[in-house]
């Protein structure tokens, strides 16, 4: 009896170890980024009020844009921050803030330095209404998935943004376009783990 449960003991230790390793050797199966990302990550888009009647529309719109925003990130990050390109890739990230303050970036670029970030993805994204006085302010959490240069894990990142889908009329249509108003605003707020979100 005491052999049996030694034999299953060293059994499920093996196991979790296997595991363990497993998940830490986690790969990024994304695409890569390239110019094209830079192109098509513009926020330029507006958006109908229709297209904005469900949970579910301004989550996949929302989860979209902090895509779009970490990938521009990651290939700013990656780059020399002083060429032309460079320049370009800056002026793409700010346009999703609603105010062009160089603040805005700071802590997500210090981060993605810091980690030596080359591609990251989002999951469990949702969003939230809070109500102050008589504003209603808009909030996305969210995880974060960080990888290096070689595809290999990182960690992740639970992140907190606040948006903003602001009228922007056109055509004699009531649209909206969809802003930052803070992204990973406060460093004390984030819960960092060492496992790969599921």
């Amino acid at each position: 009896m005491k052999n049996q449960n030694k034999f299953y003991w060293w059994t499920l230790s093996l196991s979790m170890i296997i595991l363990g390793f497993i998940s830490c050797n986690k790969k990024y199966e994304g695409e890569d980024n390239s110019l094209e990302t830079i192109r098509n990550a513009n926020n330029r888009v507006t958006y109908t009020k229709s297209s904005l009647d469900s949970l579910q529309a301004i989550n996949l719109i929302t989860s979209q844009k902090v895509q779009d925003l970490l990938d521009l990130s990651t290939l700013y990050t990656s780059g020399n921050k002083d060429t032309e390109i460079d320049s370009v890739i800056y002026t793409q990230m700010q346009a999703h803030f609603l105010s062009k303050d160089s603040n805005n970036l700071k802590p997500l670029l210090k981060e993605m330095d810091s980690l030596k970030v080359r591609y990251a993805t989002i999951s469990n994204l949702k969003t939230s209404k809070s109500v102050i006085e008589k504003d209603t302010l808009d909030f996305a959490d969210f995880d974060v998935e960080y990888y290096d240069k070689k595809r290999t894990y990182i960690t992740t990142v639970n992140r907190k943004a606040q948006y903003l889908l602001k009228a922007s009329p056109v055509k004699f249509q009531k649209e909206f376009k969809f802003y930052f108003t803070s992204f990973y605003k406060k460093e004390t707020d984030s819960i960092k783990t060492t496992k790969p979100a599921n």
